[in-house]
């Protein structure tokens, strides 16, 4: 399965998602994050782990400010609501994704960059959340997610100031989770999904639906959820073989 505005290839358990608008540095348009959405929705038989990036040096730039098209208050809060299914389809539905990031990762780039699981920034990359500054507010997640991640009140001065983050900066914030060398970014993103895809299967889904969702439960909400994940995972064949493996001192052979 491929869409021209969303490249497609697939090599066993690993898809490469590569966005593709040229001249336009990925900027987000419906075409694309429909393409996305019908991924996500109904990924290739096999695929556990995705690889997201773009064209050009750039990941993606936000929404396509010179495709805005006016909408009424109500066709504005669908079109929101739209953004955050997908990106909660990204987040939760049951593929890991590791965005290998270069250049711009801005607005609706970074809401894209923060529903996924691994970040690796390579040092084109710049972090900004310019929509205060145009005018607007963030609408595909930002607040849930990059919020959640380097704080409410830095991503209020970050919105209100339009401040850039390199990719070092981003490291320390928590917004990329390597900074790596200038082209150097797929190549980590490929290791790392190859070790991912070699996890077992209820381990990974386990660790991307309990972990954030715990965090924002109570403590003891979170504690009672985290023992129904270990009992449930520690039942599986998979971790049977998980042990046979150190026991014997193998690498375990997951299903």
């Amino acid at each position: 399965m491929s869409n021209p505005i969303l490249m497609t290839e697939v090599n066993g358990p690993i898809a490469k998602l590569t966005m593709n608008r040229p001249g336009k540095r990925n900027a987000m348009c419906q075409e694309l994050i429909e393409a996305l959405d019908a991924f996500y929705f109904n990924p290739p038989k096999d695929v556990r782990v995705v690889i997201l990036a773009g064209i050009e040096g750039h990941y993606c730039s936000g929404l396509d400010l010179s495709e805005h098209v006016h909408r009424s208050a109500e066709e504005n809060l669908h079109h929101s609501r739209y953004w955050h299914g997908v990106m909660e389809k990204i987040q939760f539905g049951g593929l890991i994704t590791v965005s290998a990031l270069f250049g711009a990762v801005i607005g609706g780039g970074l809401e894209l960059a923060s529903s996924t699981h691994v970040r690796i920034a390579e040092p084109s990359t710049i972090f900004q959340l310019p929509e205060g500054r145009r005018g607007i507010f963030v609408g595909g997640g930002a607040t849930a997610r990059v919020g959640r991640i380097i704080g409410a009140d830095r991503m209020t001065e970050m919105m209100l100031t339009g401040r850039k983050y390199s990719a070092d900066e981003g490291l320390a914030l928590g917004l990329a989770h390597y900074s790596v060398g200038e082209g150097e970014a797929l190549a980590l993103a490929e290791q790392l999904a190859g070790k991912i895809a070699r996890n077992a299967p209820m381990s990974n889904y386990l660790m991307v639906q309990s972990i954030a969702r715990i965090n924002d439960m109570s403590q003891s909400d979170g504690l009672f959820t985290e023992s129904l994940a270990a009992a449930l995972s520690q039942t599986t064949p998979d971790a049977e073989e998980g042990l046979r493996a150190f026991l014997e001192k193998r690498a375990p052979k997951f299903r």
